[in-house]
C-alpha cells in the first residue's frame, strides 16, 4: 500500500482519527502531571515525557501489528475493539485522585510515561488495526496525531465536550475498524475474498451500527438505574418560578438561556425573590486518569475550566444586575443537572438546546433530551 493508493490515505485518516478520540485521557494526564512544577519546567516535562511516550507507543504498536498477523488474534482484537468503542459512549464516573501531584521534573516525566503505558492498550489495538499491517503507515499516523493531541489537548477536549457528535463518530469509526479487522484475520480472509467479497463492505458498516446501538442501550440503562424517571409533579407557570437553575457551558445556546432568565427576572412581579443558580457541569475524566493525578489537582483543573465556561454568562448576568449563585459539578451532564435541581429545590430549569444533531441525537440522545427525561421540574428550552 503506497502513497499513491487511496487506501493508504483512508487508513492514515483512520489512524489519526481513532488516536485523537482515544488519547483524550492521556492528554489530561500529560497536562496535569506537569501542573505542579515551576513554570520554566512545565514545558520540559511535557516535551520529555511526551517524547518518551511517543517512542514507547510506536514500539508497542509495531509489536501489535506483528502479532496480528497470527491466525485468530484479529478476531479477538476485533471483539476487544468493539468493547472499547462502546465504552466511549457510556457515561463515566470519576474516581477520587490516587496520586500526589508531581513536584519534580523527573517525577512528572515518570508519571507521564507510566500513565501512557497503562492507558495505551486501546490506542495500540485500534491503531494497529487501522494500519492494516503497514509499519510505515502507523509510524506516519502516530507521528502526526500524537503531537496534535499533546499540544492541542485542551482545544481537542473542549471540542469533544462541546460537540459530542465527535465522540459518537469516533466510536462508530472504531466499530468500522473492528469489522475490517475481523474479516482480514488470516483464518478467514482467503475464504471471504473467494466466496463472500460483499462482507468487506457489510461487516464494517454493521460494526459501526452495532457500536452505536449497544452504546445507546447501555448508556440509557446506566442512567435509568442511577436516576429513575421521576413521577410527574406540579410545576409553576413559565416565567413565574422563584428559583431557577441555569446550566451553562459557554455555548451560544447557553447564552440564549441566560438572556431568557434575565427577561424572566425583569418581568417577575417580585424580582427580589427571584433566585438564579448558575451551574456548569464538567465532563468526568476517566477513572484511570485519576489513578495518576491527585484529587486536589483534578478539582483545581475542573474549577478553572468551569470558570472559563461560565465567564460569558456571568458577564451578562452582572450587566443586567441579576443576582446568582455559582455551582460547579462534575459528571454526566443530564443526570447532574437533574440531581442539582433536586438538591437546590429548583422550581424550573432554563437551558439552551444543545445536542448531537438529528441523526446522532436519535441514536444516542442529547443533553437536552436526557435532561427533559430526568428532570423533577419543568424544563424551559431557550431559543437562540
Amino acid at each position: 500500500m503506497g502513497f499513491e493508493s487511496p487506501d493508504f490515505w483512508v487508513a492514515l485518516l483512520q489512524i489519526i482519527g481513532v488516536n485523537i478520540v482515544l488519547s483524550g485521557d492521556n492528554a489530561v494526564v500529560i497536562a496535569l502531571a506537569a501542573r505542579g512544577l515551576p513554570v520554566h519546567q512545565q514545558k520540559k516535562a511535557v516535551a520529555w515525557g511526551s517524547g518518551a511516550a511517543v517512542v514507547m507507543r510506536i514500539v508497542l504498536t509495531i509489536v501489535a501489528v506483528e502479532l496480528l498477523r497470527l491466525p485468530y488474534l484479529k478476531l479477538v482484537g476485533a471483539v476487544l475493539l468493539l468493547w472499547i468503542a462502546v465504552q466511549l459512549l457510556v457515561p463515566e464516573e470519576e474516581e477520587e485522585g490516587g496520586a500526589d501531584a508531581s513536584t519534580t521534573l523527573a517525577a512528572a516525566v515518570k508519571t507521564i510515561l507510566l500513565a501512557d503505558l497503562v492507558m495505551s492498550l486501546d490506542n495500540v489495538i485500534a491503531v494497529a488495526a487501522a494500519a492494516k499491517g503497514s509499519v510505515t503507515l502507523l509510524v506516519i499516523g502516530l507521528a502526526i496525531s500524537i503531537p496534535l493531541v499533546i499540544f492541542a489537548s485542551q482545544l481537542l477536549l473542549k471540542m469533544m465536550e462541546r460537540f459530542p457528535i465527535i465522540v459518537t463518530l469516533g466510536a462508530a469509526l472504531l466499530g468500522w475498524v473492528s469489522g475490517e479487522m475481523a474479516i482480514t484475520d488470516p483464518s478467514v480472509k482467503d475464504w471471504i475474498d473467494a466466496h463472500a467479497a460483499w462482507m468487506h463492505t457489510v461487516v464494517p458498516v454493521a460494526g459501526a451500527l452495532l457500536v452505536l446501538a449497544i452504546g445507546r442501550v447501555i448508556a440509557s440503562r446506566a442512567r435509568a438505574a442511577a436516576h429513575p424517571t421521576p413521577a410527574a409533579a406540579a410545576t409553576p407557570t413559565v416565567g413565574r418560578a422563584n428559583r431557577v437553575l441555569l446550566p451553562v457551558d459557554g455555548s451560544e445556546g447557553a447564552l440564549a438561556a441566560v438572556r431568557q432568565v434575565i427577561a424572566m427576572h425583569d418581568g417577575h412581579p417580585q424580582p427580589g425573590s427571584f433566585r438564579v443558580d448558575l451551574l456548569n457541569v464538567q465532563h468526568s475524566v476517566p477513572g484511570d486518569v485519576s489513578t495518576f493525578v491527585a484529587g486536589a489537582t483534578l478539582q483545581d483543573y475542573h474549577h478553572e475550566r468551569s470558570a472559563e465556561d461560565m465567564a460569558a454568562a456571568r458577564a451578562l448576568l452582572d450587566a443586567a444586575k441579576v443576582p446568582y449563585t455559582v455551582h460547579t459539578r462534575v459528571g454526566d451532564a443530564p443526570a447532574v443537572i437533574a440531581d442539582t435541581a433536586r438538591e437546590l429545590g429548583s422550581e424550573q430549569i432554563v437551558m439552551g438546546s444543545r445536542g448531537l444533531g438529528a441523526i446522532a441525537g436519535a441514536l444516542m440522545g442529547s443533553v437536552t433530551t436526557e435532561t427533559l427525561r430526568l428532570s423533577p421540574v419543568e424544563v424551559v428550552i431557550a431559543k437562540g
